[in-house]
């Protein structure tokens, strides 16, 4: 039996998440449907144009992202500091950027005069509106439902187009981060609808090599930062280049036309992950079937359900190929 959502997220042990959404009809999300002979590759656009737009409104970062043929893929970072450091005015302004709020919450953006009897409601809503701006469900709530209005008015039906619930996996360390974004980075390879991650079409790797490409990182996702430091800005503690070269030598040994080795640079990345190279191109691989919940090592994993007070552990041994033997 499905648990409830909020028994799964943990800022305490984790920021980052993994999520997953499947279309529920045959109609396709996006690609060539052989059914009915109708190509759907537009849709990506309004999928990527719509997380885009949500990481500049939620206190979520997007690390990673990806549009399949019948799901999507998304890495997020929760940045409680971000959400805590916003006014309340702020907090109201992000959130009227999706919803109309209500007359009293439009009011208070305009800077008008607020009655002393309605302070209190006025602080219930904003704080309302604090905590979703980092829920995660309400970011895929956000992400999905108005592709669905767009994919059932185009295809002049209603119902579900996607399945009631969205997958999310605790990403507990670095390795699992990095494997996931990996993993979800090279769907567009494994499925053999690109040969290379620049050319993987609204992909998040696409957008972060044409950035490279000027000496820049995309202003939309969460940046590569190098290794921590004290005082550094948010973002993930490897260097772009690294993991650039990580995922392109990844890629080429698990397509089957290539073959190659994975670079220096890259290798450095594992040695600091503490990861074999074969262990890691299993992971990569084989991530969705290895892991069906928390992603971290088994320390990690056995901390976070603890911590929850999960008794089921489920695929517990996967989390072996985290570290090495």
């Amino acid at each position: 039996m499905p648990r409830p959502r909020r028994t799964l997220i943990s800022l305490e042990d984790t920021p980052y998440y993994h999520c997953c959404s499947r279309v529920v009809r045959r109609a396709f999300l996006c690609g060539d449907d052989k059914y009915t002979g109708k190509n759907y590759d537009h849709r990506r656009a309004w999928v990527e144009e719509q997380i885009l737009k949500l990481s500049e409104v939620f206190a979520i970062d997007v690390a990673a992202y990806t549009v399949m043929s019948n799901h999507l893929h998304v890495v997020l970072y929760i940045d409680v500091e971000q959400v805590n450091a916003w006014s309340d005015r702020d907090v109201v302004l992000q959130w009227h950027k999706l919803f109309n709020g209500t007359t009293l919450t439009q009011q208070f953006a305009k800077g008008e005069v607020i009655d002393e009897h309605l302070v209190v409601q006025l602080k219930h809503l904003i704080a309302t509106y604090r905590s979703r701006l980092i829920d995660i469900s309400w970011f895929m709530r956000c992400l999905n439902e108005p592709i669905a209005r767009q994919a059932n008015h185009e295809d002049n039906c209603t119902g579900h187009f996607w399945e009631g619930r969205f997958k999310s996996q605790a990403l507990l360390d670095k390795a699992a981060v990095l494997a996931c974004m990996a993993y979800v980075e090279l769907n567009p390879i494994r499925a053999k609808i690109a040969n290379t991650p620049e050319q993987s079409d609204f992909t998040s790797i696409q957008l972060r090599v044409k950035a490279a490409l000027k000496g820049e990182q995309p202003k939309k996702l969460l940046p590569f930062i190098g290794n921590e430091r004290i005082n550094q800005p948010k973002g993930i503690g490897f260097s772009l280049q690294d993991y650039l070269l990580l995922v392109d030598e990844t890629g080429r040994i698990i397509r089957d036309d290539k073959r190659g080795a994975i670079s220096s640079n890259a290798e450095n990345i594992l040695s600091r992950l503490n990861i074999p190279t074969a262990n890691w191109l299993k992971i990569v691989t084989e991530f969705g079937q290895l892991f069906h919940g928390p992603v971290g090592t088994l320390e990690e994993f056995n901390r976070y359900c603890e911590h929850l007070n999960k008794r089921r552990r489920h695929f517990s041994s996967s989390c072996e190929y985290m570290r090495s033997h």
